[in-house]
């Protein structure tokens, strides 16, 4: 009889994700828009949503982040939903984290590590790759020392993607030679940059800035004119794109401009992305006008242009000239059309809608500016 040896590909089961969050009721962030958000993360780094836990409190328990009492509840539904991971919307600090995984025994990933494992996930050029690796040690300097117990016991899952889940593991000191050195490539990086910037010409600089998956990379390709396989990556999923895409686009018969893609923001962009992605981010500063793009179709982007508009005055840049483009108006129901700020501009990435009016406008400002 023979006996069938052959191997076959196994696809590991994607982890089963309670997430678990404070509402502190600040009626400036309700907390509802940015759950779905964070859930929405979660589903893009490959777990499976399987409860919701929300506790009401006026301050996190800086001791459990949830209070004893809740975090028994919270391990006891763990067990009952058969979860293995748990995703917490909240950052978490050290003792918060140590003290949760005595009570609930899962990992535990937070909402940094969240947006960390989705940039590890997307990272494509060494350039992004750097960055993330960057973003991580930094994170595991400031929050993760002494927990390398905890990050043992992710075993590859979500929050553990990338360069992360080996280099990791190491001691403060070899954290700290890792970052140096990430530091000086990335200085080499910026300095090539500004080398690229100054070999330009005299065509005019405009990057697109805006909220997380509004399409920005769609419309540099409608603008770019560019075909299939030639343009910036895209995908319907947060942080599609992290690598800056450079395109010399047509706006009118005597202007040519260079289109820059830029990594999409998110409310409360942790801090360790910012400093991470300085270099990248250093092409807004460079620009001669920003679109600010929004997703006409998402009911929360008043919400989600306001998260940008704050990035871009902690980066200093809400002084650059900036145009409001408006994209997806082909997935909007034309009554809510009228909701839209008046002076912006509407156009469909998908379509083509619009695209004539967007270059119009932007050589009517750079011819102003």
């Amino acid at each position: 009889m023979n006996e069938d040896r052959r191997l076959y590909p196994t696809v590991a089961a994607p982890q089963r994700a309670l997430v678990v969050a404070v509402d502190l009721q600040d009626p400036a962030r309700p907390l509802a828009p940015e759950l779905a958000e964070f859930i929405a993360l979660a589903k893009a780094a490959g777990a499976v949503v399987v409860g919701e836990i929300v506790q009401k409190l006026q301050h996190v328990d800086p001791a459990t982040l949830v209070g004893s009492g809740k975090a028994r509840e919270i391990a006891e539904r763990a067990e009952e939903l058969n979860a293995d991971v748990l995703m917490v919307y909240n950052d978490l600090r050290q003792r918060q984290r140590s003290n949760l995984e005595k009570i609930v025994p899962l990992p535990i990933v937070d909402r940094t590590m969240l947006i960390l494992d989705i940039f590890a996930l997307h990272a494509r050029s060494r350039e992004g790759q750097l960055q993330v690796e960057l973003a991580q040690l930094r994170y595991r300097q400031s929050n993760l020392i002494g927990a390398g117990a905890a990050l043992s016991r992710l075993g590859g899952g979500v929050g553990t993607r990338g360069p992360g889940e080996t280099k990791l593991e190491v001691d403060r000191r070899k954290i700290q030679q890792r970052v140096t050195l990430l530091q000086r490539q990335l200085d080499d990086v910026r300095r090539q940059r500004e080398t690229r910037r100054s070999g330009r010409g005299r065509d005019p600089f405009v990057a697109l800035v805006g909220y997380t998956n509004v399409g920005k990379s769609s419309l540099l390709n409608r603008l770019a004119g560019s075909g299939k396989g030639e343009g910036a990556f895209v995908a319907d999923q947060p942080f599609a794109t992290l690598d800056p895409t450079l395109r010399r686009a047509y706006v009118a018969p005597d202007l040519n401009v260079r289109l820059a893609d830029t990594v999409g923001f998110i409310t409360a962009l942790p801090q360790e992305l910012v400093n991470a992605f300085r270099a990248t981010l250093e092409e807004l500063d460079a620009a001669d006008l920003l679109l600010h793009v929004s997703d006409a179709s998402n009911p929360d982007w008043p919400r989600q242009k306001a998260s940008v508009e704050t990035i871009l005055r902690e980066l200093k840049l809400d002084e650059k000239p900036v145009i409001a483009v408006f994209n997806k108006i082909d997935k909007l129901d034309p009554a809510a059309l009228g909701a839209l700020p008046p002076q912006a501009i509407e156009v469909s990435a998908s379509t083509g809608a619009g695209i004539d009016r967007l270059r119009e406008a932007i050589a009517g400002r750079l011819r102003t500016t």
